[in-house]
């Protein structure tokens, strides 16, 4: 068997493993590559796990508990029953903490279902079952960098530590997700792999599952499966399935957007054979951000095909639930939730829109997310882009040499003329529209 005693036992090693090779800290990381490719081997069942009310609360000012449950909300929402978004997880430390738990506990939604975060010691696990919360992730720091120089422990005292807060609360019958940290940095035979095992054995010994969450703490991961370990997102995986005998339903990715490949990592572990991927509303997480669930909900489609249960437009609710209740900047060409994401500035581009939508939008942003096709004036606009414009303003359907049109196209040129560096502001063009068209 892939997990047989003693194949892979801990190696308990005197001096960290910094993988010097590959992290040499002065320089930027190196990937190396080997001959010995992953197996590629999609999860069956592919799902998304939430961090908006944890990971999504280290990289801004934190959430009100009136927020945090309209966000909840929004995200069951925006589920539909599908069961594809299956957990949020939550901070239990502080009061407001607790408050937003028991809060979003009282929605009784099954979609996302609520989930703790604590660390891997005994009197945070008290917080949990103080709570009554059915799941708990545990931070379960697996590098050397974190063992040796955070932790200063060896890696059986770190790994010892683990496992009694794990039994513990499986003595309580709660089930553990333990968060492999900064695993794109661990020694993958040496301690990984033989955790899992023990995780494993665990398991089995108490019948209830134990999920494992990779993170990419650092963004380290590539999706390249001849990329050395412990970099390649399908070496970690597939050897997690194949090697630790981790069933794949149970493991998670976590990723960070260090290096910009936070969504490909994610997408890539599901192809792989991990069943949920993690991230957070708008990718908003500690540094760089995390997965943007978003943009995992439309890989989802992409994957598996359009849910009918899913309400794809309530990303745009949740977008303008940020803008104007939170008050958080969107960039305007953000993918998918920017305010320009779907806008076009350049009159040929206009101009195939007039022909077509499909020749310049991606898909049918009306349609799925409530987000018609924009133009935005410029110098680069045109007629047909003022045309563009004016019709999807007015309904109307206006000849691209209509003289009335054309006495605008002349005042944006005329604007230019003067060095404006702005684009025309919406309010502008209604006011020009009305002195030439009389309206």
């Amino acid at each position: 068997m892939a997990n047989e005693e003693n194949k892979y036992p801990l190696q308990d090693v005197p001096e960290p493993q910094l993988y010097r090779e590959q992290f040499p800290y002065t320089e930027l990381p190196k990937i190396p590559f080997d001959a010995d490719p992953a197996d590629l081997s999609p999860a069956r069942n592919i799902g998304i796990s939430d961090t908006t009310f944890r990971d999504g609360q280290q990289a801004r000012p934190p959430y009100t508990v009136e927020q945090i449950v309209d966000l909840f909300r929004l995200i069951n929402k925006l589920d539909g029953g599908a069961g594809l978004i299956r957990a949020s997880e939550f901070f239990v430390y502080s009061k407001k903490d607790r408050q937003a738990i028991e809060a979003c506990l009282q929605q009784g939604f099954e979609f996302p279902h609520v989930t703790g975060w604590i660390r891997a010691v005994k009197s945070d696990f008290k917080l949990v079952k103080e709570m009554q919360l059915k799941e708990t992730g545990i931070l379960t720091s697996c590098s050397d960098y974190h063992i040796f120089l955070k932790l200063k422990k060896t890696r059986k005292q770190a790994m010892q530590q683990y496992l009694d807060v794990v039994r513990a609360a499986l003595d309580e019958q709660i089930q553990v997700r333990c968060h492999f940290e900064d695993m794109t940095r661990a020694d993958f035979y040496g301690f990984v792999v033989p955790f899992a095992i023990e995780l494993m054995k665990l398991r089995d010994e108490s019948g209830i599952d134990i999920r494992i969450r990779v993170c990419d703490t650092m963004g380290y991961g590539v999706p390249w499966a001849r990329a050395a370990l412990p970099r390649s997102v399908p070496k970690l995986i597939h050897g997690l399935i194949s090697e630790a005998g981790v069933p794949g339903e149970l493991l998670e990715w976590h990723g960070h957007n260090d290096f910009h490949k936070v969504l490909i990592n994610a997408v890539t572990a599901w192809l792989y054979g991990c069943a949920t991927c993690n991230g957070t509303l708008l990718g908003i997480g500690e540094r760089t951000g995390n997965t943007p669930i978003e943009a995992l909900i439309i890989e989802a489609a992409q994957l598996r095909g359009h849910n009918p249960k899913v309400n794809y437009a309530v990303i745009t609710e949740i977008a303008e639930y940020y803008r104007d209740k939170i008050g958080y900047p969107i960039p305007t060409n953000f993918p998918l939730v920017g305010r320009d994401f779907n806008t076009t500035r350049a009159g040929i581009h206009a101009d195939g829109l007039l022909k077509s939508e499909e020749i310049y939008n991606a898909f049918d942003t009306q349609r799925v997310l409530n987000r018609p096709v924009g133009v935005v004036i410029t110098d680069k606009s045109g007629a047909a882009g003022i045309k563009h414009w004016i019709d999807h303003h007015y309904q109307t359907d206006l000849a691209k040499d209509d003289p009335r049109l054309l006495s605008i196209r002349d005042r944006v040129d005329a604007e230019y003329e003067q060095d404006r560096t702005t684009a025309i502001s919406d309010e502008e063009m209604h006011a020009w529209y009305a002195e030439d068209f009389g309206k």
